[in-house]
């Protein structure tokens, strides 16, 4: 590549020139390595052959520098069939080497007398001292002579023969060519037509000017069109080439740069080599001057890389863990030298374990958590100390829930280890109890907690744990105290008493509004859109689970990204929205690690149970089947998500009529909810769920206390519990009970925004009313839960509504004269359009004047005026697509 090296070319042409007339000239071409010198030297060579002269070559290597005349030598077998006195003789004597020399320079003046004689000598630097002699006492007879020398030497080699290039430059026809970098309009020119302007720039930077690099660089641009390159591909090659021809002292200073990374300066760099500051100055220019190097440290990442990759690992991890004790010595960054304890690996020094935990703290505030847990883990094997060891697993286990919630669980597998064999001490018992808390694993929460020094529980709370006067490990987790009962694992996953128009949704979105995400927060967080999922506001658990999913993903928190969009999938199941939530859940399950480590762990198995509920609403039965079959770890039991499994499990159970299977399950939560005193419907009905088996298996009267427990309840006054257990009541009741039972069940599931479960009190509401006659209400009605299971996705219920979907299906569209084109309703008035969709939804003229505060012979006259400008005969016409607005 020898674009910008026009002058230089000039000067060579012109001592050929001189060369062939008879002046000698001799040409030393200094430069950096990778600045072009081999290249410009073949230019010589080759320009000199097209002009008949002949052309006697050697390079010189770092390895035969012992070998006595080797670079003669060389030059001898260039011309070994037209001159055989070229070829050094043997010299034992000072003298005989002084003939030897002159015997030399006549036979190139013999081979001169019939050719020009270029000789061509590349890395002179590590010629052997015996050649340099000879190639002197050539040049001091060149000047009369048809010949010409051209020396190549490296700016990295401190030559040890200062007489040498004192001797050159004492020649009149001598003269110095200094190679430098490539700037970056001879860049520019170099890549015109292979890159764009910013692919030239990016490859400009990365090259640092060097011809060489910048060759690479080229072409593997041109094979992978990207700027950005590999250490292992042609780049990082012609990187470790370099540092081949460089000398010993060179490659020891780029291999402590390397090493020293961000760190590097020359005075540091010398530390960690042991030698002086001067010398790796020295050093340090010639690296720059080939692009390599800038402000101490290694241009380019990639390079670094190469470097780092070429060296001896052994080598390699002690100069790290020297570089880190330098670091620790001077008060640096604890990242910093944690930076250098990862890359060391192997032993660690006992200094090292404090250092790396304070850099996972530091690194998990800045988001770099696989960094983090890195240090963590490094710290764990570093110790060996058993106890310190469970601490390091309980930090790790908070760290990697960030990414892992599976991997959170596992690490924690030691620590209990050590508690139940009464080997953890009191500092571990308070993070591993948090942390138990907030994973939903309440009854391995009580198990530590009871360790704590204990405390009588206060009045009115047997059957909790004592508690330590000294320390609370639910201190913090939650930013609603006042909705959680103290001392109790539960507290976090509990859900404020529901009371209409208590505030307590705008009490959560307050706090939602005005938290960021962090470690300290997200428990916090997630119980707040827990509140909202599970009090009167799911669409604004979707709202806010969404919010913080982005934000989750925004910082790199994978796990914590796979928490809301399973929580928005949860509230998108308590929409009714069964096609949305089955999709939440699986993204939630894809965010997790793949393979049996991601998917067997507790938070799994709690979305996993999102899914199953979805599948089963669905009725793609075998789907739920298979993935319930799937292994579920041993701690499922006792925890919050095990409680989530197995309602999905017994729902399934009653969709496959498994009914005693079911109730098992449903009584197992019942036990468990009791237990732990969070016995709330709101929070999981598993009464309804009980009660239906049973109804199920015939046994009424068990399912009607069941029923009435429910009802009796707090959480009764909460429209979705009151909804579907009215639902489930008129199941059991008599049927002139039935429809009153049904028409309440109806308008709380409104409320509550439930469309599923309100498609199912519809579709009862409907039989219920063509029992009893009314088969023009009750078209309407079943029609109204029709369209909403098909909404939902439930085609199954959407096909058994009244076991005729043809007839609905089939049944051809209300006529809509006048309005082609608009919307159904498009021409009603308001008052008309909220008196038509009443009517829709299946209530009487009553119930409508009732519910508008209008008589009942205004809702006829607007139903009048509604059927004329539809153009349809009765309430059976009405357009359903006006019941989408409620």
């Amino acid at each position: 590549m020898l674009i910008g090296r026009e002058s230089e070319l000039a000067e060579i042409d012109n001592a050929l020139a001189a060369g062939r007339s008879g002046s000698g000239r001799i040409l030393l071409l200094e430069g950096a390595v990778g600045c072009g010198r081999s290249e410009l030297t073949e230019t010589v060579a080759e320009r000199a052959t097209a002009a008949g002269a002949l052309v006697l070559r050697a390079i010189a290597t770092e390895g035969e520098r012992e070998l006595e005349l080797g670079v003669i030598a060389q030059l001898a077998a260039c011309a070994a069939d037209r001159e055989p006195g070229l070829a050094p003789a043997p010299a034992p004597s000072l003298a005989a080497r002084v003939e030897a020399m002159q015997a030399f320079c006549t036979a190139v003046q013999r081979l001169s007398a019939s050719a020009p004689v270029v000789v061509c000598v590349d890395d002179l630097h590590h010629a052997d001292e015996l050649s340099r002699r000879y190639l002197l006492h050539l040049a001091r007879r060149s000047r009369a002579q048809r010949l010409v020398l051209v020396l190549s030497e490296s700016i990295h080699a401190c030559s040890d023969d200062p007489v040498f290039r004192t001797e050159l430059l004492r020649l009149p026809n001598f003269r110095r060519m200094r190679l430098e970098r490539l700037d970056r309009t001879a860049v520019a020119e170099a890549l015109r037509g292979s890159a764009d302007e910013a692919a030239a720039g990016a490859l400009a930077d990365a090259s640092g000017g060097s011809p060489l690099l910048l060759r690479a660089l080229l072409e593997e641009y041109r094979a992978t069109g990207r700027t950005e390159p590999s250490p292992s591909g042609p780049f990082g090659q012609a990187v470790i080439a370099c540092l081949h021809r460089c000398p010993t002292a060179t490659r020891q200073v780029v291999e402590a740069l390397a090493v020293l990374g961000e760190l590097a300066t020359a005075e540091l760099a010398g530390r960690l080599l042991d030698v002086a500051q001067a010398a790796v100055t020295r050093e340090l220019a010639g690296l720059d001057a080939a692009g390599f190097t800038a402000d101490a440290q290694v241009r380019h990442p990639a390079a670094r890389a190469a470097v780092l990759d070429w060296m001896d690992p052994e080598a390699r991890g002690s100069l790290h863990r020297t570089a880190a004790a330098l670091a620790q010595r001077r008060g640096l960054p604890a990242r910093a030298v944690a930076a250098q304890l990862l890359a060391a690996g192997g032993p660690m020094p006992e200094w090292a374990p404090p250092v790396l935990c304070a850099a996972a703290e530091q690194l998990l505030a800045e988001g770099a958590v696989d960094r983090a847990v890195a240090c963590l883990d490094l710290a764990f094997r570093g110790s060996t100390d058993e106890e310190q060891r469970s601490r390091f697993r309980i930090r790790i286990a908070a760290a990697a829930g960030r990414t892992d919630p599976g991997a959170a669980e596992r690490h924690l597998t030691e620590p209990l280890r050590l508690l139940r064999d009464g080997r953890l001490d009191t500092d571990g018992l308070v993070p591993l109890a948090r942390l138990l808390t907030v994973q939903g694993r309440i009854d391995e929460a009580v198990e530590v907690m009871e360790r704590l020094t204990p405390v009588p529980p206060p009045p009115g709370a047997a059957g909790r744990p004592a508690r330590s006067r000294r320390l609370d490990p639910l201190d913090g987790l939650t930013a609603f105290p006042q909705w959680a009962e103290a001392g109790s694992p539960v507290a976090l996953w509990r859900v404020p008493e529901y009371t209409p128009g208590s505030g307590a949704t705008a009490t959560v979105e307050k706090f939602l509004r005005g938290v960021n995400l962090t470690d300290g927060t997200l428990p916090s967080v997630a119980q707040a859109v827990r509140c909202l999922l599970h009090g009167d506001d799911p669409a604004s658990a979707a709202t806010w689970s969404q919010v913080f999913q982005a934000e989750a993903a925004r910082s790199g928190a994978v796990g914590w990204e796979a928490l809301f969009t399973a929580l928005n999938a949860e509230a998108r199941l308590c929409q009714g929205d069964l096609v949305a939530a089955e999709q939440g859940a699986r993204a939630a399950l894809a965010l997790l690690p793949e393979g049996p480590e991601g998917v067997d762990s507790l938070f799994a198995a709690g979305v996993t149970a999102t899914l199953v509920r979805a599948q089963t609403a669905l009725a793609r039965h075998d789907d739920a089947a298979r993935e319930l079959s799937r292994a579920q770890p041993d701690s499922l039991a006792g925890s919050m998500p095990g409680l989530a499994y197995l309602r999905a499990r017994a729902q399934h159970h009653l969709a496959v009529n498994r009914f005693h299977a079911a109730l098992g399950d449903f009584l197992d939560i019942g036990r468990t909810m009791r237990r732990w005193g969070v016995d709330r419907p709101l929070l999981l009905p598993w009464r309804t769920g009980a009660a239906e088996a049973l109804l199920r298996l015939g046994e009424v009267g068990q399912a009607a206390r069941f029923v009435a427990d429910q009802l009796a309840s707090a959480d009764a006054r909460h429209p979705k519990v009151s909804g579907t257990t009215l639902r489930l009541q008129a199941a059991l009741s008599e049927p002139k009970e039935r429809q009153a039972l049904l028409t309440r069940a109806v308008e709380d599931l409104r409320r509550c925004g439930d469309r599923y479960e309100l498609a199912l009190a519809l579709d009862d509401f409907g039989q219920v009313l063509k029992e009893r006659g009314d088969t023009g209400r009750a078209e309407i009605v079943l029609r109204r839960a029709w369209h909403l299971a098909r909404e939902c996705g439930a085609e199954t219920l959407h096909d058994q509504v009244l076991n005729r979907p043809a007839q609905l299906e089939e049944r051809p569209p209300a006529p809509t004269a006048g309005l082609a084109g608009s919307e159904p309703g498009a021409a009603l008035s308001d008052s008309e359009r909220r008196v038509a969709i009443l009517a829709v939804h299946g209530c009487t003229n009553r119930e409508i004047a009732v519910k508008l505060f209008i008589t009942v012979s205004t809702v006829e006259q607007h139903l009048t005026r509604v059927y004329r400008k539809l153009d349809i005969s009765g309430r059976q016409a009405l357009p359903m697509a006006l019941g989408a607005a409620v």
